[in-house]
């Protein structure tokens, strides 16, 4: 056993035990019970739970959840449509998210799949000074597909 100052009781029946935690107005908790012999603790319980139930809140107040936004284009996107979407890439790898960008090819665009490849091999071009290519083009289907993640310490806004 061990008392809320944290020093050895050494081992105790266990009504003896319960009746020195509740001199002390204190709960008597099973700490270790896979030990032998088990090892049980004067403590206040309530106050227990609640503080781990804070430290988890910080713990989750210090995390940052990583989102994967999508951006989508033809094989045919002309340039000012491509700037446009590059721009958007950039807020979202500065934003600390990961950006997946598509090119999706409709009817007879599937014979000139390597105007998809250009867009996508001048897509990570363009923008990598912040990113860094996380899966490199791959077609499924009739979709050419790219990851591009943050490069680390580029997150400007968290």
């Amino acid at each position: 056993m061990v008392s809320p100052e944290g020093e050895q009781l050494g081992v105790l029946p266990i009504s003896q035990a319960l009746e020195q935690a509740q001199q002390r107005e204190l709960d008597l908790v099973e700490v270790a019970p896979e030990a032998n012999p088990p090892v049980c603790r004067i403590m206040d319980f309530g106050k227990y739970k609640y503080l781990q139930a804070r430290r988890q809140k910080e713990a989750r107040k210090k995390q940052t959840i990583i989102q994967v936004k999508e951006v989508k284009m033809g094989p045919k996107t002309d340039a000012h449509d491509f700037d446009f979407k590059a721009k958007h890439v950039r807020r979202f790898l500065g934003d600390g998210n990961k950006a997946k960008v598509t090119v999706r090819f409709k009817g007879r665009e599937m014979a000139h799949t390597e105007l998809g490849w250009k867009l996508l091999n001048r897509m990570a071009e363009t923008v990598s000074d912040l990113a860094v290519i996380e899966h490199h083009p791959k077609m499924e289907g009739r979709m050419l597909t790219m990851l591009l993640s943050p490069k680390k310490g580029q997150a400007s806004r968290t």
